[in-house]
């Protein structure tokens, strides 16, 4: 089995954990904006890992480069995992343009 693999569906599994239980049926009909706050947060939150994923990578690189730091396959894996998350988050707001392009093309 790829190791890439494994690493993407851990993380995809980390980040899912993080995110609030779904609404239950009895939940009042006011709490559309809870789960649109929800959604904010959690989509801010992976952002901010994305980011602080490419700056943990970029001070690994440079640190290696000064020599300060020997593990060329940390370094590798860390800029690998950071160019997989900025792939994923590229990908998932293409979906979200898509799905929003789709609705607003929709006949009322």
């Amino acid at each position: 089995m790829n190791v890439n693999a494994i690493n993407i569906n851990n993380a995809l599994l980390n980040s899912l954990h993080g995110l609030p239980a779904p609404a239950s049926a009895s939940a009042p009909a006011g709490g559309g904006t809870l789960a649109a706050d929800d959604f904010a947060s959690v989509l801010r939150s992976m952002l901010v890992g994305v980011s602080q994923s490419q700056q943990h990578a970029t001070r690994l690189a440079e640190s290696f480069e000064m020599g300060q730091h020997q593990d060329l396959a940390g370094v590798m894996i860390d800029q690998q995992k950071a160019k997989l998350a900025f792939q994923t988050t590229l990908q998932v707001r293409n979906k979200m343009v898509s799905a929003y392009q789709d609705i607003m093309n929709m006949p009322v």
